[in-house]
């Protein structure tokens, strides 16, 4: 299984898919799932001549766990370790919902020489949280309540959020069965302090001052159904804040597009990579 060991951590393992050859296009995961939630759109960027990786944040999935390293900076240090130990130039860097804090933190810290262009899906780009100049977010006493579950009773709760990562009820059947069981095995599999303390960073980490530092070409795609992160203090912030961005709005979607709406996302996908 391929792997990379963090110099600065030898213990550390942080895993990876990596398929086809080309320009390199890392795709960086949701919470609370791992780099198997791409599986919709991996083929479609393979056939486009892309190679294309994929990875499981630190206490996800297949990589390994840690006491700390959970906030963004941390994180983004794991994304730049994959990126210098492949010696990988010119990326194009994909980031689901909290995924969209490494990418805009990466471009913050380490610049955007190395870095062709970038795509924001369902992302928490700027912020999550209510404040005072984000009446639309999430309000905090929402927020207290999913860490109480977490650390309360987190299986429980991983089964419920994943309902409403697809708007899924009785009426409005958006996913299978067996999706939400796959998305709940994984959930569930993931080390519980880093469930918490990622949640803590996606939850509480404001982007905003960070805009200005993408100055390369933007993709932002985002449901106007999203439950879980809204758009309206999301990506409709995103796209006022980020200079060079095609922002596209897909009807009707929910937060977990990437598998209700695949074919819409792949498509808009598609044309941005082979845009001119």
């Amino acid at each position: 299984m391929p792997y990379i060991t963090k110099q600065s951590d030898k213990n550390f393992q942080l895993y990876y898919e990596d398929f086809g050859s080309g320009q390199p296009i890392i795709l960086i995961h949701g919470w609370p799932l791992s780099g198997r939630s791409w599986e919709m759109q991996i083929p479609v960027l393979l056939n486009l001549g892309y190679r294309v990786i994929s990875y499981d944040r630190r206490g996800f999935g297949k990589s390994s766990a840690s006491s700390d390293g959970y906030d963004y900076d941390g994180l983004t240090s794991d994304l730049h370790e994959l990126i210098s130990q492949l010696e990988l130039k010119n990326v194009i860097l994909f980031g689901f919902s909290m995924g969209g804090g490494e990418v805009v933190r990466y471009l913050t810290n380490y610049g955007s020489e190395n870095v062709d262009k970038i795509a924001l899906i369902s992302s928490i780009i700027p912020l999550v949280k209510q404040k005072e100049d984000n009446p639309d977010g999430v309000p905090q006493e929402k927020l207290d309540e999913i860490m109480h579950n977490l650390k309360t009773d987190r299986i429980t709760f991983l089964e419920s959020f994943h309902k409403d990562f697809y708007n899924y009820g009785l009426l409005s059947q958006s996913v299978s069965q067996k999706q939400l069981d796959f998305d709940w095995t994984i959930a569930a599999f993931a080390n519980p302090i880093a469930t918490i303390k990622c949640a803590e960073s996606w939850a509480n980490t404001d982007f905003s001052p960070e805009l200005p530092n993408v100055n390369v070409k933007t993709l932002i795609v985002h449901g106007d159904s999203d439950k879980v992160v809204p758009i309206d203090t999301a990506g409709k912030q995103a796209a006022k804040g980020i200079a060079d961005n095609d922002f596209i709005i897909i009807d009707g979607a929910p937060h977990g597009l990437n598998v209700t709406h695949a074919n819409d996302l792949n498509s808009i996908l598609s044309r941005f990579l082979t845009a001119q």
